[in-house]
C-alpha cells in the first residue's frame, strides 16, 4: 500500500560524487532537498581508485571548490599524499592529485550530508518516477513510499542496471557488492529517456604484507603538499608513499593465453568501455608492441591493509588474475583481497540534455555524473554541482547558471557532452580545452569565485579572504614593477647559473621574471623586501607575466567566441525548414538543438558554411 512520505523542492537519486554535490548545492541555496541512496554505507564511496584529481581532473576539483562545492575541502581533510603532476610541462597542464583515505572520505561526506540544513539523507531504492496531475515529480521507493518534488536530479553512477563480470561469472550488482538499481531504468525508458550501456572496471585490492617492496620504485609526495581548496591553509606532511612496478613478457603471455576467457573479448559485455582507461587485457591487445605497462601500488587508507593496483583493472577469471599479478616484480606472492571486475550499467545519451543539465523534453528533470555518459569522480562532482545549482534556481524561478567553454573546464565538459555527445565514457583531459592557458588550476578562484558568490555558495568569510588576496596580488604587481636590482655580482651569478644573460645596468624585477629561465625562487637571495604572501599569489603573478602575450591572444579568441554565444537560437525551430543547410547539418542541429550559434559551430557535422547560413537566417528572422 503506497503512502505519501514527504514533499520536497529537489530530490537527488544517488549519493555518489555527483549526488553529493547536487544535494549540498540545492540545500545550501535554500531548497528543501532529499537525497536517496540504496545503502547509506555507500555514500561518497570511491569504488575505483582511492584518489582525487589527476591530469585535468585536478582542474575540475579546484573549479568545484572555487564555486563553493565540497570535493576539494573533503579531499584535503582525507589526504594521504599530494603530488602535482606534469611539473616538467607548462603551467596550463599542471594538475594536483591526492591519494586519499577512501573510507574516511566517504564517512566525512556522509556526515556533511547529515549535518546540512534543508537536507534529508534517505536510504531507499527509487523504482519509479513520473509526473503527477499537479505537474510535480512523483518518486516511488521499493517500499511503496511516495515522494513529491518540483525537480529531480538523477545521479545513479554505475548502479543503474549494474552487472558485474569476472571471467565466466556475471551477476546483477552495483560496485563493491552493493545492490544495483534494478527497476528505475525501465521506469526511465517508459518516461521516454533513451538509455544505453557503458562499462568500466577496477583492479584488485591486495594485502600490503604480501607485497615485496624492497626492489620497487618509491613515489614520494610533494613537500610541502599543496591543497585543493582555497579554504585550506595547511595540510601538514604527506602520510604515505606509493610504489611503482611494471608488467613484463610473462605477464603479457599469461593474459594473451587466456584472452578468450575475458568477457570483454568473449562478447559477454555489450557495454562500451572507457577509451582512456582500458583494462590490462585491453592494453596488451591494443598496444601489442609495447614491452611493458606501468602500475602504481597505492594505499587505500591509514586503517586498512588493502592496497590498490592502479593501471591493472581486469575482468579475467580470478585464477588468471592471480597468475598475472604474480608475474610482476614485488607481487610474486601477493594475496588478492578483492578481485578485479568489470561493471556494466545504464546511462543516457547526453544529447538529450542542455547546458543546465536539464532534459530538454522533461522539465525539472536533470542528469549528472556517469548517468550522463562521463567517467570519473571529478567529472561526476562537477556535473552534480551544476545540476544542483540549476535545479534550485529553477525551483526558485531564477535564471539558470551556465558556464561556457572559456570560463572553466566544467563548462568545457558540459558543452562537450551536450553538443558532441560521447560514444564511450567521457574523460576530461587538458587537450579538450582550446583555452587551457587561461583555464589553469592556479587561477580557478579568479575565474569562478565571484560567480559562486553571486549564486550564493560562497560565505562572507571566504569572500572577504578572496578580496584580500586579490588586493595583495595587485600590490605585488606594483612592487615588482617598481623594484629595481642593481647589476651586482650576486645577481649576475644567479642569472649566469640559470643560463641567461647578466645585466650591466639596473633591471626591474618584472623584466627579469619575463625571462623563461628566471622565477621567484631563484631571485630570493636578492629580493630582500619580498612580502610573506600565499604561494598561490606568487604563482599567479609569475605565470601572468611570463605568458602575457599568449594569454592576451586567448582572451581575443574568447571574445570572438562569446560574440557567437550571444546569438541565441530559437528553442522550437525545425532546422529542415532553414533553406541552405546541408542535410547532415539539419539532422545534427535537430538532434542537439543548440542554444546559440557558438554551440552550433561545435557540433560534429555542422560546417562553417552551415554557420553562415544560420547567421543569415537568424538576422532575417529578427
Amino acid at each position: 500500500m503506497s503512502y505519501l512520505a514527504g514533499e520536497y523542492d529537489v530530490a537527488v537519486i544517488g549519493a555518489g560524487h555527483a549526488g553529493i554535490e547536487s544535494a549540498l548545492a540545492s540545500a545550501r541555496l535554500g531548497c528543501k532537498t532529499i537525497i536517496f541512496t540504496i545503502n547509506n554505507d555507500a555514500v561518497g564511496n570511491c569504488p575505483c581508485n582511492p584518489s582525487i584529481g589527476g591530469t585535468a581532473k585536478g582542474h575540475l576539483v579546484r573549479e568545484i571548490d572555487a564555486l563553493g562545492g565540497e570535493m576539494g575541502r573533503t579531499a584535503d581533510e582525507c589526504f594521504l599524499q599530494m603530488r602535482m603532476l606534469n611539473r616538467g610541462k607548462g603551467p596550463a597542464v599542471h594538475s594536483l592529485r591526492a591519494q586519499i583515505d577512501r573510507r574516511k572520505y566517504a564517512d566525512t561526506m556522509k556526515h556533511k550530508l547529515e549535518l546540512q540544513e534543508n537536507l534529508v539523507l534517505r536510504q531507499a531504492e527509487i523504482v519509479d518516477i513520473k509526473k503527477n496531475d499537479e505537474d510535480l515529480w512523483e518518486l516511488k521507493s521499493r517500499m511503496d513510499a511516495i515522494f513529491t518534488t518540483k525537480a529531480v536530479i538523477i545521479a545513479t553512477g554505475t548502479y543503474l542496471g549494474g552487472k558485474i563480470f569476472v571471467g565466466d561469472t556475471s551477476y546483477e550488482s552495483g560496485p563493491d557488492g552493493i545492490f544495483p538499481a534494478k527497476f528505475l531504468g525501465q521506469s526511465l525508458k517508459n518516461l521516454g529517456l533513451k538509455l544505453r550501456r557503458f562499462k568500466t572496471g577496477t583492479p584488485a585490492r591486495v594485502l600490503r604484507s604480501s607485497i615485496d617492496f624492497t626492489e620497487l620504485e618509491v613515489q614520494e609526495g610533494d613537500e610541502p603538499p599543496v591543497p585543493f581548496s582555497y579554504d585550506t591553509e595547511s595540510l601538514g606532511e604527506n602520510k604515505v608513499v606509493c610504489h611503482i612496478s611494471w608488467t613484463n613478457d610473462k605477464t603479457k603471455q599469461i593474459i594473451l593465453d587466456n584472452i578468450e576467457r575475458s568477457p570483454l573479448y568473449g562478447g559477454k559485455i555489450e557495454g562500451v568501455g572507457p577509451r582512456y582507461c582500458p583494462s590490462i587485457e585491453d592494453k596488451i591487445v591494443r598496444f601489442s608492441n609495447k614491452e611493458r605497462h606501468q602500475l602504481f601500488i597505492e594505499p587505500c587508507g591509514l586503517d586498512t591493509e588493502e592496497m590498490y593496483l592502479q593501471g591493472m583493472s581486469s575482468s579475467l577469471p580470478e585464477e588468471v588474475q592471480t597468475a598475472f599479478y604474480h608475474s610482476i616484480k614485488g607481487l610474486e606472492n601477493v594475496e588478492i583481497m578483492r578481485p578485479a571486475y568489470a561493471i556494466e550499467y545504464d546511462c543516457i545519451d547526453p544529447l538529450q540534455i542542455d547546458s543546465t543539465l536539464e532534459f530538454r523534453d522533461f522539465k525539472g528533470l536533470y542528469g549528472a555524473g556517469q548517468f550522463n555518459g562521463s567517467s570519473g569522480y571529478e567529472e561526476a562532482a562537477a556535473q552534480g554541482l551544476i545540476a544542483g545549482i540549476n535545479a534550485a534556481l529553477k525551483v526558485q524561478g531564477k535564471e539558470p547558471f551556465i558556464l561556457d567553454r572559456a570560463s572553466s573546464y566544467i563548462g568545457t565538459l558540459i558543452d562537450d557532452l551536450v553538443t558532441k555527445g560521447c560514444n564511450d565514457p567521457y574523460r576530461m583531459m587538458t587537450s579538450r580545452s582550446e583555452y587551457r592557458l587561461i583555464l589553469r588550476q592556479d587561477n580557478a578562484d579568479v575565474r569562478l569565485t565571484p560567480l559562486g558568490r553571486e549564486i550564493g555558495l560562497i560565505s562572507d568569510g571566504r569572500w572577504e579572504r578572496y578580496l584580500k588576496k586579490q588586493e595583495l596580488k595587485k600590490e605585488e604587481y606594483k612592487r615588482i614593477k617598481s623594484t629595481v636590482f642593481a647589476p651586482t655580482d650576486e645577481l649576475n651569478n644567479i642569472l649566469v647559473s640559470r643560463e641567461t644573460s647578466p645585466v650591466e645596468t639596473g633591471v626591474r624585477m618584472i623584466d627579469l621574471l619575463k625571462r623563461p629561465q628566471i622565477n621567484y625562487e631563484c631571485l630570493t637571495p636578492v629580493d630582500v623586501d619580498r612580502p610573506d604572501l600565499d604561494r598561490n599569489i606568487f604563482e599567479q603573478v609569475e605565470i601572468e607575466i611570463k605568458y602575457e602575450g599568449y594569454i592576451n591572444k586567448q582572451l581575443e579568441q574568447v571574445e570572438k567566441m562569446r560574440k557567437l554565444e550571444k546569438k541565441k537560437l530559437p528553442k522550437d525551430v525545425d532546422y529542415t525548414t532553414v533553406t541552405g543547410l546541408r542535410l547532415e547539418a539539419q539532422e545534427k542541429l535537430n538532434k542537439v538543438m543548440p542554444e546559440n550559434i557558438g554551440q552550433a559551430s561545435r557540433i560534429s557535422g555542422v560546417s562553417p558554411a552551415d554557420i553562415s547560413v544560420l547567421l543569415i537566417w537568424l538576422s532575417q528572422k529578427r
